[in-house]
């Protein structure tokens, strides 16, 4: 199977999704409970949540496609608040591809995509072990911990931080 990496657009939005519920409830049902999984996708998820992810002037969303499916996505955007650094929101695998290079060939895309940017940071739950190995592994180092992961009650994080070589 060969993912080429492309840049998304309004047709890939109810792919992305689809993609996103079947990784969430694979990833974090076991650690938040499948009602509470749900309730995060439509919040996180919603069709015009991912239209403005798509039209987002300065962000960057990419999908990996093989012509028949989306196998993964990522997006990543400039900080507002952080001088030269890069925020990675989101970098996801559908299950069936995960392990398989399509991670790491989004991210090698998404570390190209920002000049201004010295660092790449990203917020990632503690107990997701096999997304902190897979980042561990691109260069990442935690250089924090968060008490609201994306801003939300409840979500604990770790921060993690790769610089970006220029």
């Amino acid at each position: 199977m060969v993912f080429f990496i492309r840049t998304a657009s309004e047709r890939d939005i109810e792919p992305v999704r689809a993609l996103l519920a079947r990784t969430w409830h694979a990833t974090f049902d076991a650690i938040y409970g499948a009602p509470r999984v749900s309730e995060l996708i439509t919040q996180w998820h919603s069709p015009a949540a991912m239209k403005e992810r798509v039209q987002k002037k300065g962000g960057e969303f990419l999908v990996a496609d093989d012509g028949k499916r989306i196998g993964g996505m990522g997006y990543a955007a400039m900080s507002a608040k952080m001088s030269k650094t890069a925020l990675l929101h989101q970098l996801y695998v559908d299950p069936h591809f995960q392990r398989q290079g399509v991670g790491r060939d989004i991210f090698a895309e998404l570390e190209t995509c920002f000049p201004d940017a010295e660092i790449m940071r990203l917020e990632v739950e503690p107990k997701n072990i096999a997304a902190i190995a897979f980042y561990e592994g691109l260069g990442f180092v935690e250089v924090d911990r968060v008490e609201r992961m994306a801003g939300v009650e409840g979500l604990p994080g770790i921060a993690m931080e790769k610089t970006l070589a220029r």
